[in-house]
Protein backbone atom coordinates (compact mmCIF):
# COMPACT_ATOMS: atom_id res chain seq x y z
CA UNK A 1 0.00 0.00 0.00
CA UNK A 2 1.23 3.52 -0.81
CA UNK A 3 2.56 5.26 2.28
CA UNK A 4 0.90 8.54 1.44
CA UNK A 5 -2.56 7.06 0.99
CA UNK A 6 -2.16 4.95 4.12
CA UNK A 7 -1.19 8.01 6.17
CA UNK A 8 -4.41 9.88 5.35
CA UNK A 9 -6.82 7.25 6.66
CA UNK A 10 -8.21 6.73 10.16
CA UNK A 11 -7.39 8.38 13.45
CA UNK A 12 -4.25 9.03 15.42
CA UNK A 13 -3.79 8.11 19.07
CA UNK A 14 -2.34 10.85 21.25
CA UNK A 15 -0.51 8.98 23.99
CA UNK A 16 -0.01 12.20 25.97
CA UNK A 17 0.38 11.46 29.67
CA UNK A 18 -1.25 8.00 29.54
CA UNK A 19 1.97 6.46 30.90
CA UNK A 20 1.22 8.37 34.12
CA UNK A 21 -2.52 7.75 34.65
CA UNK A 22 -2.35 8.94 38.26
CA UNK A 23 -1.48 12.42 36.95
CA UNK A 24 -4.27 12.71 34.40
CA UNK A 25 -7.06 13.87 36.75
CA UNK A 26 -4.76 16.36 38.46
CA UNK A 27 -3.57 17.67 35.10
CA UNK A 28 -7.16 17.97 33.87
CA UNK A 29 -8.16 20.22 36.77
CA UNK A 30 -4.97 22.32 36.69
CA UNK A 31 -5.03 22.75 32.89
CA UNK A 32 -8.76 23.57 32.83
CA UNK A 33 -8.32 26.32 35.42
CA UNK A 34 -5.22 27.67 33.64
CA UNK A 35 -7.02 27.61 30.28
CA UNK A 36 -10.04 29.53 31.62
CA UNK A 37 -7.74 32.12 33.22
CA UNK A 38 -5.84 32.39 29.93
CA UNK A 39 -9.07 33.10 28.07
CA UNK A 40 -10.11 35.74 30.61
CA UNK A 41 -6.68 37.41 30.82
CA UNK A 42 -5.98 37.69 27.11
CA UNK A 43 -9.55 38.71 26.25
CA UNK A 44 -9.28 41.46 28.88
CA UNK A 45 -6.05 42.76 27.32
CA UNK A 46 -7.66 42.84 23.85
CA UNK A 47 -10.79 44.65 25.09
CA UNK A 48 -8.86 47.18 27.18
CA UNK A 49 -6.48 47.93 24.29
CA UNK A 50 -9.42 48.49 21.95
CA UNK A 51 -11.80 50.37 24.28
CA UNK A 52 -9.46 52.78 26.09
CA UNK A 53 -8.33 55.70 23.87
CA UNK A 54 -5.21 56.16 26.02
CA UNK A 55 -3.96 52.76 24.80
CA UNK A 56 -4.36 53.44 21.08
CA UNK A 57 -0.58 53.43 20.63
CA UNK A 58 1.77 51.11 18.68
CA UNK A 59 2.84 49.23 21.82
CA UNK A 60 -0.73 48.22 22.70
CA UNK A 61 -1.57 47.52 19.08
CA UNK A 62 1.15 44.85 19.15
CA UNK A 63 0.08 43.69 22.62
CA UNK A 64 -3.51 43.15 21.48
CA UNK A 65 -2.23 41.02 18.58
CA UNK A 66 0.00 39.05 20.97
CA UNK A 67 -3.01 38.35 23.21
CA UNK A 68 -5.10 37.23 20.22
CA UNK A 69 -2.20 35.04 19.14
CA UNK A 70 -1.94 33.47 22.60
CA UNK A 71 -5.69 32.81 22.65
CA UNK A 72 -5.52 31.10 19.26
CA UNK A 73 -2.37 29.17 20.13
CA UNK A 74 -3.61 27.70 23.39
CA UNK A 75 -7.08 26.96 21.94
CA UNK A 76 -5.50 24.99 19.07
CA UNK A 77 -4.43 22.18 21.44
CA UNK A 78 -5.73 22.53 25.00
CA UNK A 79 -9.43 21.62 24.40
CA UNK A 80 -8.30 18.37 22.69
CA UNK A 81 -5.91 17.68 25.58
CA UNK A 82 -8.70 18.23 28.13
CA UNK A 83 -10.93 15.82 26.19
CA UNK A 84 -8.21 13.16 26.13
CA UNK A 85 -7.44 13.62 29.84
CA UNK A 86 -11.11 13.30 30.81
CA UNK A 87 -11.54 9.67 29.68
CA UNK A 88 -10.11 6.63 27.98
CA UNK A 89 -10.51 7.95 24.43
CA UNK A 90 -7.14 9.32 23.28
CA UNK A 91 -7.91 9.54 19.57
CA UNK A 92 -7.84 12.50 17.23
CA UNK A 93 -9.03 12.44 13.62
CA UNK A 94 -6.58 12.86 10.76
CA UNK A 95 -8.21 16.19 9.90
CA UNK A 96 -8.02 17.33 13.53
CA UNK A 97 -4.36 16.34 13.67
CA UNK A 98 -3.62 18.21 10.43
CA UNK A 99 -5.34 21.37 11.72
CA UNK A 100 -3.51 21.12 15.04
CA UNK A 101 -0.13 20.74 13.33
CA UNK A 102 -0.83 23.63 10.95
CA UNK A 103 -1.88 25.97 13.77
CA UNK A 104 0.96 24.94 16.08
CA UNK A 105 3.60 25.61 13.41
CA UNK A 106 1.97 28.73 12.02
CA UNK A 107 1.10 30.48 15.27
CA UNK A 108 4.47 29.64 16.82
CA UNK A 109 6.23 31.25 13.86
CA UNK A 110 3.98 34.31 14.01
CA UNK A 111 4.81 34.82 17.70
CA UNK A 112 8.56 34.75 17.03
CA UNK A 113 8.23 37.49 14.42
CA UNK A 114 5.69 39.50 16.40
CA UNK A 115 8.02 39.61 19.41
CA UNK A 116 10.74 40.93 17.09
CA UNK A 117 8.36 43.66 15.90
CA UNK A 118 7.60 44.57 19.50
CA UNK A 119 11.34 44.75 20.24
CA UNK A 120 11.74 47.21 17.34
CA UNK A 121 8.89 49.27 18.79
CA UNK A 122 10.71 49.46 22.15
CA UNK A 123 13.96 50.35 20.33
CA UNK A 124 12.33 53.34 18.62
CA UNK A 125 10.59 54.39 21.87
CA UNK A 126 13.88 54.47 23.82
CA UNK A 127 16.45 55.43 21.19
CA UNK A 128 14.33 57.81 19.06
CA UNK A 129 11.64 59.12 21.42
CA UNK A 130 11.06 62.38 19.53
CA UNK A 131 10.35 60.50 16.29
CA UNK A 132 8.40 57.65 17.88
CA UNK A 133 4.89 58.47 16.64
CA UNK A 134 6.24 59.34 13.17
CA UNK A 135 8.44 56.25 12.78
CA UNK A 136 5.94 53.83 14.37
CA UNK A 137 3.04 55.00 12.23
CA UNK A 138 -0.10 52.85 11.80
CA UNK A 139 0.96 51.75 8.33
CA UNK A 140 4.32 50.40 9.57
CA UNK A 141 2.72 48.68 12.58
CA UNK A 142 0.14 46.98 10.38
CA UNK A 143 2.88 46.01 7.92
CA UNK A 144 4.98 44.38 10.66
CA UNK A 145 1.97 42.39 11.90
CA UNK A 146 1.04 41.28 8.37
CA UNK A 147 4.63 40.17 7.67
CA UNK A 148 4.60 38.15 10.91
CA UNK A 149 1.34 36.43 10.00
CA UNK A 150 2.37 35.92 6.37
CA UNK A 151 5.73 34.31 7.22
CA UNK A 152 4.20 32.15 9.96
CA UNK A 153 1.45 30.85 7.69
CA UNK A 154 3.88 30.30 4.81
CA UNK A 155 6.20 28.27 7.06
CA UNK A 156 3.27 26.12 8.15
CA UNK A 157 2.02 25.66 4.58
CA UNK A 158 5.45 24.27 3.65
CA UNK A 159 6.10 22.03 6.65
CA UNK A 160 2.64 20.66 7.53
CA UNK A 161 1.97 18.75 4.26
CA UNK A 162 5.55 17.42 4.14
CA UNK A 163 5.25 16.11 7.72
CA UNK A 164 1.79 14.61 7.26
CA UNK A 165 2.73 12.81 4.02
CA UNK A 166 5.59 10.88 5.59
CA UNK A 167 4.92 7.10 5.41
CA UNK A 168 4.23 5.68 8.87
CA UNK A 169 3.74 1.98 7.98
CA UNK A 170 0.55 1.71 10.00
CA UNK A 171 1.87 3.49 13.10
CA UNK A 172 -0.90 5.56 14.70
CA UNK A 173 0.41 6.34 18.19
CA UNK A 174 1.78 9.87 18.59
CA UNK A 175 4.04 10.05 21.65
CA UNK A 176 2.74 13.46 22.64
CA UNK A 177 -0.46 15.23 23.73
CA UNK A 178 -0.71 17.10 20.41
CA UNK A 179 0.22 16.60 16.76
CA UNK A 180 3.55 18.43 16.81
CA UNK A 181 6.13 18.02 14.07
CA UNK A 182 8.99 16.21 15.90
CA UNK A 183 6.58 13.59 17.30
CA UNK A 184 5.09 12.94 13.85
CA UNK A 185 8.54 12.75 12.23
CA UNK A 186 9.61 10.13 14.82
CA UNK A 187 6.70 7.95 13.65
CA UNK A 188 8.00 7.77 10.08
CA UNK A 189 9.36 4.48 8.80
CA UNK A 190 11.71 6.12 6.27
CA UNK A 191 14.90 8.14 6.50
CA UNK A 192 13.92 11.64 7.63
CA UNK A 193 17.33 13.32 7.31
CA UNK A 194 16.15 15.53 4.41
CA UNK A 195 13.06 16.82 6.18
CA UNK A 196 15.02 17.38 9.40
CA UNK A 197 17.53 19.46 7.42
CA UNK A 198 14.67 21.50 5.94
CA UNK A 199 13.22 22.01 9.41
CA UNK A 200 16.60 23.29 10.64
CA UNK A 201 16.89 25.80 7.78
CA UNK A 202 13.37 27.10 8.30
CA UNK A 203 13.90 27.25 12.07
CA UNK A 204 16.93 29.48 11.54
CA UNK A 205 14.82 31.80 9.43
CA UNK A 206 11.70 31.98 11.55
CA UNK A 207 13.06 31.41 15.08
CA UNK A 208 16.71 32.48 15.25
CA UNK A 209 16.53 35.47 12.88
CA UNK A 210 13.85 37.24 14.97
CA UNK A 211 15.85 36.40 18.10
CA UNK A 212 18.92 38.06 16.54
CA UNK A 213 16.83 41.17 15.77
CA UNK A 214 15.56 41.22 19.36
CA UNK A 215 19.10 40.96 20.76
CA UNK A 216 20.36 43.74 18.46
CA UNK A 217 17.42 45.97 19.45
CA UNK A 218 18.05 45.43 23.16
CA UNK A 219 21.77 45.95 22.69
CA UNK A 220 21.01 49.42 21.27
CA UNK A 221 18.46 50.03 24.05
CA UNK A 222 20.96 49.16 26.80
CA UNK A 223 23.58 51.43 25.25
CA UNK A 224 21.09 54.32 25.01
CA UNK A 225 19.82 53.82 28.57
CA UNK A 226 23.34 53.77 30.04
CA UNK A 227 23.89 57.20 28.51
CA UNK A 228 20.98 58.65 30.51
CA UNK A 229 22.37 60.68 33.39
CA UNK A 230 19.63 60.34 36.03
CA UNK A 231 18.94 57.07 37.83
CA UNK A 232 15.19 57.69 37.68
CA UNK A 233 15.42 58.20 33.92
CA UNK A 234 17.30 54.91 33.48
CA UNK A 235 14.79 53.11 35.68
CA UNK A 236 11.85 54.50 33.70
CA UNK A 237 13.46 53.52 30.39
CA UNK A 238 14.22 49.98 31.54
CA UNK A 239 10.73 49.67 33.01
CA UNK A 240 9.12 50.33 29.61
CA UNK A 241 10.98 47.31 28.23
CA UNK A 242 10.72 45.02 31.27
CA UNK A 243 7.42 43.36 30.38
CA UNK A 244 8.40 42.60 26.79
CA UNK A 245 11.83 41.34 27.82
CA UNK A 246 10.23 39.00 30.39
CA UNK A 247 7.85 37.58 27.76
CA UNK A 248 10.72 37.11 25.29
CA UNK A 249 12.80 35.32 27.96
CA UNK A 250 9.94 32.93 28.78
CA UNK A 251 9.15 32.22 25.13
CA UNK A 252 12.66 31.75 23.77
CA UNK A 253 14.07 30.22 26.95
CA UNK A 254 11.54 27.42 26.72
CA UNK A 255 12.12 26.86 22.97
CA UNK A 256 15.91 26.75 23.35
CA UNK A 257 15.76 24.42 26.34
CA UNK A 258 13.40 22.03 24.50
CA UNK A 259 15.69 21.87 21.47
CA UNK A 260 18.75 21.16 23.63
CA UNK A 261 17.22 17.97 25.07
CA UNK A 262 18.62 14.59 23.90
CA UNK A 263 16.35 12.16 22.10
CA UNK A 264 15.86 9.52 24.83
CA UNK A 265 12.49 8.57 26.31
CA UNK A 266 12.95 10.44 29.59
CA UNK A 267 13.69 13.67 27.72
CA UNK A 268 10.60 13.08 25.54
CA UNK A 269 8.47 12.96 28.71
CA UNK A 270 10.17 16.13 29.89
CA UNK A 271 9.52 17.64 26.46
CA UNK A 272 5.77 17.08 26.90
CA UNK A 273 5.75 19.13 30.10
CA UNK A 274 7.90 21.82 28.47
CA UNK A 275 5.49 21.97 25.52
CA UNK A 276 2.61 22.17 27.99
CA UNK A 277 4.36 25.11 29.66
CA UNK A 278 4.81 26.70 26.22
CA UNK A 279 1.15 26.05 25.34
CA UNK A 280 -0.66 27.10 28.50
CA UNK A 281 1.61 28.68 31.12
CA UNK A 282 3.26 31.29 28.86
CA UNK A 283 -0.09 32.51 27.38
CA UNK A 284 -1.45 32.61 30.96
CA UNK A 285 1.49 34.65 32.28
CA UNK A 286 1.71 37.17 29.43
CA UNK A 287 -1.40 39.20 30.46
CA UNK A 288 -0.28 39.13 34.10
CA UNK A 289 3.20 40.35 33.17
CA UNK A 290 1.81 43.27 31.18
CA UNK A 291 -0.85 44.25 33.74
CA UNK A 292 1.17 43.85 36.94
CA UNK A 293 4.18 45.76 35.59
CA UNK A 294 2.29 48.36 33.55
CA UNK A 295 0.65 51.42 35.13
CA UNK A 296 -1.08 52.35 31.87
CA UNK A 297 -2.92 49.03 31.59
CA UNK A 298 -3.89 49.11 35.28
CA UNK A 299 -5.12 52.68 34.83
CA UNK A 300 -7.15 51.68 31.75
CA UNK A 301 -8.74 48.78 33.66
CA UNK A 302 -9.60 51.13 36.52
CA UNK A 303 -11.18 53.67 34.15
CA UNK A 304 -13.26 51.00 32.40
CA UNK A 305 -14.47 49.55 35.71
CA UNK A 306 -15.39 52.99 37.04
CA UNK A 307 -17.18 53.82 33.77
CA UNK A 308 -19.21 50.61 34.05
CA UNK A 309 -20.12 51.37 37.67
CA UNK A 310 -21.16 54.93 36.85
CA UNK A 311 -23.22 53.66 33.91
CA UNK A 312 -24.92 51.13 36.19
CA UNK A 313 -25.76 53.81 38.77
CA UNK A 314 -27.23 56.12 36.11
CA UNK A 315 -29.49 53.33 34.87
CA UNK A 316 -30.76 52.75 38.41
Amino acid sequence: MDGTNESTQGNFILLGFSSRPHLERILFVVILIAYLLTLVGNTTIILVSRLDPHLHTPMYFFLAHLSFLDLSFTTSSIPQLLYNLSGCDKTISYTGCAIQLFLFLGLGGVECLLLAGMAYDRFVAICKPLHYMVDMNPRLCLGLVLVAWGCGVANSLVMSPVTLRLPRCGHRSVDHFLCEMPALIRMACVNTAAIEGTVFVLAVGIVLSPLACILVSYGCIVRAVLQIQSASGRHKAFNTCGSHLTVVSLFYGNIIYMNMQPGNSSSQDQGKFLTLFYNIVTPLLNPLIYTLRNKEVKGALRRLLLRDREGGKEQK
